[in-house]
């Protein structure tokens, strides 16, 4: 693969996790804003004023969820061997179980988020599986059928 292509490679791939990163903020901005998602916060928000040490307004959390979510889209679409929907979404459940984990204790809500409530693995698990389906369709269905291989 010449420099060109990898070039191209990588800001296909960019675009795509910058698209997910959109649509799953503007996904769970409305359940938080409409009180349906358990969380307290935004987890990305949370993850951010622990890293920093202080609270801190909205677009840093979705700063914070872009830089996430377009790191796991770039390392999926550049390096998996397979981009098919079953990988997507193997890579979406082991970010999931990351979050239950790692991610949440770090943030103060217990393992699972269990100190908030229990109804964060499941709000937790939806967001995960938005994001596995979109990394495969729009890989899938992009228009000009985007070479991230």
């Amino acid at each position: 693969m010449n420099d060109l292509t990898t070039v191209r490679c990588f800001s296909s791939a960019i675009g795509i996790g910058l698209l997910i990163s959109i649509i799953t903020a503007i996904f769970m901005t409305v359940l938080l804003k409409a009180g349906i998602a358990p969380f307290p916060k935004a987890p990305s928000l949370a993850f951010a004023e622990t890293l920093l040490g202080h609270q801190l307004p909205m677009p840093v959390g979705l700063l914070f969820h872009t830089i996430y979510v377009t790191f796991w889209s770039v390392l999926f679409l550049r390096f998996s061997p397979k981009k098919n929907i079953k990988m997507a979404l193997a890579l979406a459940f082991v970010l999931w179980l990351i979050v239950l984990s790692i991610f949440f204790p770090v943030i103060g809500w217990g393992f699972a988020g269990l100190a908030i409530s229990p109804k964060l693995i499941p709000a937790s698990f939806m967001p995960h599986l938005l994001f596995g389906l979109l990394l495969w369709a729009i890989n899938k269905y992009t228009v000009n059928k985007t070479k991230t291989a």
